[in-house]
């Protein structure tokens, strides 16, 4: 069976993604090999935060990154084998910036034509060990011998496929169910690969944290907070009333530390805004955001900072063996870089308040 295989180097760890026919790669138009080239090279192409009350966003952001939906008129000319390639056809766009040529990977994720018949014969041995279903997509994680399986559904009542790691994570294999398309499938890639990097990376001092970057002055900044605090909403008001300053990254950014400094870098998973820039910048300050009535800042100590930080870390926290590798890493971010609560309203005096307080 034919495979196709690329490798991406996310946050200074490269990975690499297989993919067994009748799944490809998607091919990129000449405008997104442009942008692509420019996205690598760190470049920023004007793509805005999407917050919930800016919607109409997506569709700006779409057509800067050269995205055009299928439409009814297209399909109806297509014929089945074309339908078929089109189905199979897994949009990595967003990883195209940050592809290498050579690097030995940290792990493989492999997308499989069809799964195993051992997943369903064992089942009911699984451990399930944590879910996320209070809103759709949702995922269950279950352990199984040395095995970590997460199961995804679209809907209570289907299922998108199943993503199986191996003890060491460092070989992750998905399995698409039957007539799911190449939409859904990505979406469980992306998930996919975002759980394996946190595990595969936990002990080599790198963090993917649930936060929004914006740099400023060369140095980045995380806005961070429970979901729907405004992280996204935020991080467009610096860039509206601080001219100089941009986003690196609005959902997923890694931090990591090396030749003792703490780094941020851009990563392909940026939630709903299309921020794929293969940047990197020294860490100034993390922020965690409340919402509330008036515009206030303080600095944290330590132990606040931990508390705060281990909340945003994107990671699963069932998993004891890994948050025992995380914590070292989550200390020393509490300890050497500034940490800041922000209270405020979605304005600029809100801005102004953070900026005086971070930017020394």
């Amino acid at each position: 069976m034919n495979v196709e295989s690329r490798l991406y180097r996310i946050g200074g760890h490269t990975v690499r993604v297989r993919l067994e026919q009748p799944w490809t790669f998607k091919a990129l138009t000449e405008q997104q090999l442009e942008l692509v080239a420019r996205l690598k090279a760190g470049e920023d192409i004007g793509i805005e935060s999407v917050p919930a009350d800016r919607q109409e966003q997506l569709s700006v952001n779409d057509a800067l990154m050269g995205k055009e939906a299928m439409t009814r008129a297209i399909w109806d000319t297509l014929d089945e084998t074309e339908r078929s390639e089109y189905r199979h056809a897994l949009d990595f766009l967003q990883y195209a910036p940050f592809e290498v040529a050579e690097g030995e990977p940290l792990f493989t994720l492999t997308v499989h034509a069809e799964a195993p018949s051992w997943l369903e014969e064992t089942r009911p041995q699984w451990k399930n060990v944590t879910s996320v279903d209070e809103l759709p997509p949702f995922y269950y994680g279950y352990t199984f011998e040395d095995k970590t399986i997460y199961e995804y559904l679209l809907s209570r009542e289907v299922r998108a496929g199943y993503f199986v790691m191996s003890k060491d994570y460092t070989e992750g294999e998905y399995y698409p169910c039957p007539r799911i398309g190449g939409r859904s499938t990505l979406f469980q890639v992306n998930t996919s690969l975002m759980i394996q990097y946190t595990f595969a990376t936990a002990g080599l001092g790198t963090l993917l944290l649930h936060a929004s970057v914006t740099r400023y002055e060369g140095r980045g900044n995380l806005f961070f907070g429970v979901s729907g605090t405004g992280k996204s909403t935020h991080s467009r008001l610096w860039h509206e009333f601080v001219p100089e300053s941009d986003l690196m990254n609005d959902d997923n950014p890694v931090i990591r530390f090396q030749d003792g400094q703490c780094l941020v870098y851009g990563t392909p998973w940026s939630g709903k805004t299309l921020c794929y820039r293969n940047v990197v910048a020294p860490v100034n300050a993390l922020v965690r955001l409340e919402q509330f009535p008036e515009n206030r800042i303080e600095r944290l100590h330590a132990l606040q900072a931990y508390a705060s930080i281990v909340a945003a870390v994107s990671t699963i926290r069932w998993n004891s063996d890994t948050m025992s590798l995380l914590i070292p890493t989550i200390e020393r971010v509490a300890m050497t870089i500034p940490c800041f609560l922000l209270k405020c309203r979605p304005d600029e005096e809100a801005v102004q308040v953070c900026k005086n307080a971070i930017i020394q």
